[in-house]
């Protein structure tokens, strides 16, 4: 690793009375500014600039506390604290005014670091940095507001020291604000405590308001708050063309950011998750917050191409990363998802008791897909044609009543049905060079969950599963808590923790979004945290979702979105089904390269592929890790195109998809090596392809491109393309035309 620490300058200056100059920071290049200053009471504010243009107008920063006056702090007095005005005595313990500046220190740094997988080789990690310590007299407290300033935006985030007068305290609610310039255009999903499984709603931020009842759709565990409340990643756009992206990074031990909008004043403030009680986060100094994140530049590309939230993580504290390795699979899955088989056993079960219900007692339903036989073949198709794994789902005790029961013990990990023979599948997938992924569904009991991690773990370790699906669906228990609060947060960091004890990668869905901790854990190796394909069997997702998502959800980490469906009509699978899926089959394929994980699924099932072997080569050839990643075209809810170089090879792959009015895509291949001549096989959307009348038609072709060739490429409406591009010598060219 490259790393160089240097300072720019260091002011270490104690302050008497406040002051009233601003403190001002740069980025590198100079293109962002920040200023920093107290308002009249002492309030902390800051605004920010990109090239002399607005980004936030002055904006308030602080934290609302709950008063803890009544707390009994000495185990041997159980006296009743009484307080008549609880609103005053809030007030007055709150970190939100009566502030003076009484330390401000400017440094710079700048690494070079290498992710153990990702869309880059290496990231630079490059910042200015403004601390400043804020002392509120009246308490005798102090806290650090630090900012970090990168070319490409800022984070900054709460720091509080050990002291005497602030060591346990309960957070009633942050109160970062974020003023906007205007009304921006806004790429946004309801604000939810419990799930970001919705469609993304593009508006101007005065139209949330009349828009959030139809944005809200069903969903197995909801808690909506505010008829302006809003998920982070937020994305944004201004009249004057600058792109504006609010996010946060770091979420460890903190409750998940949520914002609300004044859209009167058009002013976000952060809105943290509350636990059973109410409160938003318990704290015991020294500790921190996350980082609050803005993105900000004039080109959307640039947005895309941000390292801002992985940067602000720490690095790896695994130090043999060996054994983490991208993965492509298929799985027993999607024919659940359709309704075309069951992850039940038997439907003569109404109540399951485990350890109890005899299920060798039962009739199978003849529909239950986990079993030995049929993963069998699911194995054999995955060994065929080079892939790493193979994720079952429904292969354990307790589908026949896991959902909506608000049932604690409702799985046990580790006890396969009759007709799933764990050894004989572990020793089949061994031999042919596959391995077999977990699933592990909690159905929300979490306490459940981590009272058989250890266990079901070890249960891995000896089985040969070297990675884990995780699910948390429906509402949490502990009741009350919600999946974005404190509590639970900490549970999916224990999770991932423990697995890494047992050399386990996790792939968690319904989980909080991420927020760039796969830095730190990098077997945190994927996650769902969106609404991912599986809708498109529920009913559908609109066409431009997909050219949203790497502007909101993406952000903070990868997201096994699970792409590949090649069948779009779902009533081929369920007649019962009417559901369509919103892509053309090129679309599907383009989504290998514009939506980023290392971990990427096949997901339609292998009968499906053997009709469509010329495009499932698209799938076979891609890679899942990364050593160049350019970002070509970009418009947030319309278009994206994506090229990345392959790791440790001289491959590239490119995707580009539209939403629904279709587009002419035009892209240079100038990044590739001028010296080397490639081969292209571009696969398309034919003429006439249509994500709802024609969404399987698609051509592929291949030709002859250098560093000087150029592409104009039609897309159909919800559609796009794939193309790889493999270096090839004079013999493998011949015959071929030139693009």
């Amino acid at each position: 690793m490259k790393r160089t620490t240097y300072y720019l300058f260091f002011i270490s200056i104690f302050f008497i009375t406040n002051i009233a100059k601003a403190q001002e920071l740069k980025s590198p290049d100079g293109n962002l500014s920040l200023s920093f200053s107290l308002q009249n009471g002492g309030i902390p504010t800051y605004s920010l600039k990109y090239k002399n243009r607005d980004v936030i107008k002055p904006s308030k920063l602080g934290l609302e506390l709950k008063d803890n006056s009544d707390v009994n702090n000495d185990f041997s007095d159980f006296s009743v604290k009484r307080t008549d005005s609880r609103k005053e005595k809030d007030d007055k313990v709150s970190l939100l005014n009566g502030f003076t500046v009484t330390n401000t220190k400017t440094t710079a740094f700048d690494e070079t670091w290498k992710p153990v997988w990702g869309e880059v080789k290496e990231i630079r990690n490059h910042y200015n940095e403004l601390s400043v310590t804020l002392t509120q007299k009246s308490t005798d407290r102090s806290i650090l507001i630090r900012f970090r300033l990168f070319n490409d935006g800022l984070g900054f985030r709460y720091e509080f020291p050990e002291q005497k007068n602030l060591t346990y305290f309960v957070i009633k609610e942050e109160r970062s604000q974020f003023a906007m310039t205007g009304d921006h255009k806004a790429f946004w999903i309801p604000g939810d405590y419990d799930t970001q499984e919705y469609d993304y709603t593009t508006s101007k931020l005065s139209e949330i308001r009349g828009l959030m009842s139809k944005a809200i759709t069903p969903n197995s565990s909801q808690t909506p708050f505010s008829p302006t409340g809003v998920q982070t990643a937020l994305m944004m756009k201004t009249d004057d063309g600058l792109y504006i992206n609010l996010h946060e990074a770091a979420l460890i031990n903190y409750s998940c950011m949520h914002l609300n909008l004044d859209d009167k004043n058009m002013v976000f403030e952060s809105w943290l998750t509350p636990d059973a009680q109410g409160y938003k986060g318990y704290m015991q100094a020294p500790c921190n917050t996350p980082w609050r994140t803005i993105i900000v530049s004039d080109d959307a590309r640039e947005v895309l191409a941000s390292h801002i939230t992985l940067n602000l993580n720490e690095p790896s504290k695994i130090e043999d990363t060996s054994w983490i390795k991208p993965v492509k699979y298929i799985g027993v899955w999607w024919e659940m998802i359709t309704g075309k088989s069951t992850w039940a056993y038997t439907d003569d079960v109404y109540s399951v008791q485990l350890g109890v219900t005899d299920y060798t007692k039962t009739k199978p339903n003849g529909k239950h897909a986990a079993n030995t036989a049929h993963v069998k073949e699911y194995i054999d198709f995955a060994a065929l044609h080079g892939f790493d794994g193979v994720l079952v789902e429904g292969w354990n005790v307790g589908w026949e009543d896991w959902f909506g029961n608000s049932k604690d013990y409702v799985f046990d990990f580790v006890t396969p049905y009759p007709d799933f023979d764990v050894k004989e599948l572990s020793a089949y997938a061994k031999s042919k060079g596959v391995k077999i992924i977990m699933h592990h569904e909690t159905s929300s009991s979490v306490r459940n969950y981590e009272r058989h991690l250890d266990k079901a773990y070890r249960f891995m370790a000896d089985n040969g599963y070297n990675s884990v699906k995780s699910g948390y669906v429906g509402n949490i228990i502990p009741r009350g808590e919600h999946h974005y609060g404190q509590w639970m947060v900490n549970h999916y960091q224990y999770a991932f923790e423990k697995a890494a004890d047992y050399k386990i990668m996790v792939n968690a869905h319904e989980a909080v979004r991420p927020t760039g901790v796969c830095r730190t854990w990098p077997n945190l190796i994927g996650n769902e945290s969106a609404r991912g394909t599986e809708y498109q069997a529920f009913g559908g997702s609109n066409p431009d979702h997909v050219t949203i998502l790497p502007f909101t959800r993406l952000i903070g980490g990868p997201m096994d979105y699970t792409p590949g469906i090649f069948q779009m009509d779902v009533s081929k699978y369920n007649p019962q089904n009417n559901s369509h899926v919103n892509s053309t089959l090129a679309n599907q394929l383009a989504l290998y390269v514009t939506m980023y994980s290392p971990l990427q699924m096949a997901a339609d099932i292998p009968e499906t592929y053997n009709k469509h072997l010329d495009a499932f080569q698209f799938i076979k050839d891609v890679a899942v890790d990364w050593d160049e990643t350019k970002i070509l075209e970009a418009e947030p809810g319309d278009y994206i195109t994506i090229a990345r170089k392959a790791k440790n090879a001289e491959n590239w792959f490119i995707g580009s998809v539209c939403d629904e009015s279709g587009r002419t895509s035009n892209i240079s291949f100038d990044f590739l090596d001028p010296n080397k001549t490639y081969i292209a096989t571009i696969y398309s959307d034919a003429k006439g392809a249509h994500y709802k009348t024609n969404p399987q038609a698609y051509t592929i072709r291949k030709a002859v491109v250098t560093s000087k060739s150029k592409l104009s490429q039609l897309c159909a409406p919800a559609g796009g393309y794939a193309v790889s591009v493999i270096e090839a010598d004079r013999s493998q060219i011949k015959g071929l035309k030139n693009l």
